[in-house]
């Protein structure tokens, strides 16, 4: 999953986005509004933490932008103001949900995965494909009940793929969404990443869950 953050105090953006990585996650970092507002407009995110007192433009105001282009990428605000208007006033600008600093990185990693559950309609945090089971908050993976280790990036793939799962992905849009804004790689990294996560999901298994579409992509589900 595809974060961006928009944080001006650089101390704190470095430790969440050093935590949010360590959790699978690929993360942008912006520290003003105008940059923010421009890589939300111009990147695919699957959620934007959007700190409220920014230099250059507010995160209300950015907010508010967004939301008039038709951008539903859900924002979750983080603001240092607790008093109920502020908090009324960034959720009636668009935002999602609003966290008071200082917060716990566990409520935060809480509130991110509850955003994108509900954004994609899923009830229950736990991604499932046939005998396969993904929990994005323990960061476990079990295939017919055996506990499968995966690398944090290999997990993001994997989860990537079962948040679309029967849906071909193209490997543009694995890249956009697992790697951050800076990653220069090999152009076939990530048929690298398939080629172990299949070794350990199907590898001892009869029911194949992951599959090559030749000249297109991959596809998580059952032919």
């Amino acid at each position: 999953m595809r974060v961006l953050l928009v944080e001006d105090e650089r101390r704190l953006s470095g430790v969440l986005k050093k935590g949010l990585e360590e959790d699978g996650f690929a993360v942008d970092a912006a520290f003003d509004g105008e940059e923010g507002l421009f890589l939300a407009q111009s990147e695919d995110y699957d959620l934007i933490l959007l700190d409220v007192m920014l230099p250059k433009m507010d995160g209300i105001e950015i907010c508010r932008r967004l939301r008039s282009q038709n951008v539903k990428t859900p924002v979750l605000m983080l603001t240092a103001k607790s008093q109920v208007e502020d908090k009324v006033a960034g959720l009636d600008s668009g935002a999602d949900d609003y966290l008071t600093k200082p917060f716990a990185f566990l409520e935060l990693r809480s509130r991110i995965q509850a955003l994108l559950r509900r954004s994609r309609q899923e009830p229950s945090p736990l991604l499932s494909l046939a005998d396969l089971e993904l929990d994005p908050i323990k960061h476990k993976v079990v295939r017919a009940g055996r506990l499968v280790e995966l690398t944090p990036k290999e997990f993001a793939v994997l989860e990537f793929l079962l948040r679309r799962k029967n849906e071909v992905v193209t490997r543009t849009m694995i890249t956009e969404h697992v790697w951050d804004y800076n990653f220069e790689g090999m152009s076939n990294v990530v048929d690298v990443f398939m080629a172990a996560i299949r070794r350990k999901i199907d590898n001892r298994e009869a029911v194949k869950l992951i599959h090559t579409i030749h000249g297109v992509g991959y596809k998580a589900g059952q032919l």
